[in-house]
């Protein structure tokens, strides 16, 4: 009988096949590397506590403008202009996010060797990210002062509600009056308006505004205050940014350096 030959290996074929995957786990490896995490956890963070925000201080005016409207017979103009000037600051707070993104994203890795090589370069970078470190260290005393205030209202209309479940339970008090609270109301507001009576009034107040307006501020309170934690992280994640394209430049002044004195010796 014959002998059947061994069956040879080919070894090139394996080696090339080798080597490719190495290649795309390098490759897989240095784009993980040019992520800066840090900066998109603040973005996503960002992103959240805007889109709550913006639905939930939106439908919360509009519940306390009603209130005012519905109940009290006042007419506030400035809730509604204050609505749409937080409105506007949350949209304006989400650009900055995507900007700020980009700059963390051209700052990390082999990217920011690639970018922040020319002097020019090094330089825009520096000042982008003072610029952006000075605008989110305003920004974050503006949404702390927006936290303040969300949890002051918030208070309010906790309060509000605690007198509501307190009529409820008191089946003698036909009325909730706010006569004690007429600071909160605008001058020129009368005692009978200050007086919510009638079980449809009452539940107008209590059940359709109040409860639901309650919810919307502590809401808004809590992603107001994902905003500024993440416009700390932002802070931190610039000032290191800074850090690293200041020593990119030496890096650079260093090679070239070496690359002068190299010439001379040769």
């Amino acid at each position: 009988m014959r002998a059947i030959p061994p069956v040879k290996h080919d070894d090139s074929q394996q080696k090339h096949k080798c080597m490719y995957v190495v290649s795309k786990m390098g490759s897989c490896r240095d784009c993980l590397t040019r992520i800066p995490y840090a900066t998109f956890i603040a973005t996503v963070l960002c992103f959240i506590g805007i889109g709550v925000f913006c639905g939930t201080v939106y439908r919360g005016a509009t519940l306390a403008n009603l209130i005012l409207l519905d109940v009290f017979h006042v007419q506030v103009e400035w809730i509604g202009i204050m609505r749409l000037l937080l409105i506007i600051l949350g949209g304006i707070m989400a650009c900055l996010a995507l900007i700020m993104l980009v700059v963390g994203c051209l700052a990390t890795g082999s990217t920011r060797h690639t970018v922040y090589r020319a002097w020019k370069a090094r330089v825009g970078g520096r000042l982008s990210c003072a610029i952006f470190l000075g605008m989110s260290y305003i920004l974050f005393y503006v949404w702390v002062g927006i936290l303040v205030c969300l949890t002051m209202v918030t208070l309010i209309f906790t309060l509000f509600w605690g007198l509501c479940v307190d009529n409820q339970r008191r089946h003698d008090r036909p009325c909730i009056s706010f006569v004690q609270f007429d600071w909160l109301f605008p001058n020129g507001t009368t005692v009978d308006d200050l007086q919510v009576c009638g079980p449809e009034e009452l539940k107008l107040f209590c059940k359709d505004y109040v409860e639901v307006a309650e919810v919307s501020f502590i809401l808004s309170t809590v992603a107001s205050f994902v905003v500024a934690l993440a416009l700390v992280h932002y802070l931190m994640c610039l000032a290191s940014n800074y850090a690293y394209i200041r020593d990119q430049e030496k890096i650079s002044d260093l090679q070239e350096m070496q690359y002068l004195h190299e010439s001379i010796m040769k």
